[in-house]
């Protein structure tokens, strides 16, 4: 089985994505406003 390597242009993709998902995350604690997530096939509102 062959091991997947990622290139650089992924990687940058993948380190912006968790900053985004950071910063939601901050965001929504700020507002106090509820995540919408989906957890177990099931739409899911959740106070961060």
């Amino acid at each position: 089985m062959e091991k997947y390597k990622r290139t650089s242009h992924q990687s940058k993709i993948l380190e912006g994505m968790d900053k985004v998902y950071d910063r939601l995350i901050e965001f929504k604690k700020k507002m106090n406003s509820e995540l919408v997530i989906l957890k177990d096939g099931k739409i899911v509102r959740v106070k961060p």
